[in-house]
């Protein structure tokens, strides 16, 4: 996701990391078949944190954080290439706790999280992923 202004709940979420990677599970599993099957080299990853490197080569301020992140070369854009690096999206724990009220908000918002990364995969820009995002709220 692009990089938002953090936004830190007063209530306080807890889940351990298996926990959070049963959620996350959940959420890749929840991908429409059609996508799913088509999603091929990739690994979805889950650290607690964007990394210093990240959060430089995205020039996030202080306050901003991330959600998600894919790093790759977009479907679209591979030109049939089958000779590339896996792709990357991960998965960001601590913001995504930070900014939920609550399990049933944070499962919504993960699962809103992989959703957005697997479309960057698609070669969908955030003008389009918000487009479908207004459309389908």
């Amino acid at each position: 996701m692009g990089p938002r202004q953090l936004e830190i709940n007063s209530l306080v979420v807890e889940v351990s990391d298996k926990q959070f990677e049963d959620i996350v599970g959940e959420a890749i599993d929840k991908i429409p078949k059609l996508y799913q099957s088509r999603l091929d080299n990739v690994a979805f990853i889950i650290e607690d944190d964007p990394s210093p490197q990240q959060r430089i080569n995205l020039k996030l301020h202080c306050d901003q954080t991330l959600l998600g992140l894919y790093e790759g070369v977009p479907l679209p854009q591979r030109n049939g290439s089958t000779k590339l690096l896996p792709d990357k999206i991960t998965i960001f724990k601590n913001p995504l706790v930070a900014s939920s009220r609550d399990l049933s908000d944070l499962k919504k918002r993960v699962g809103h999280t992989v959703w957005h990364e697997v479309a960057h995969y698609y070669g969908l820009g955030h003008k389009r992923i918000h487009e479908l995002d207004t459309k389908n709220s």
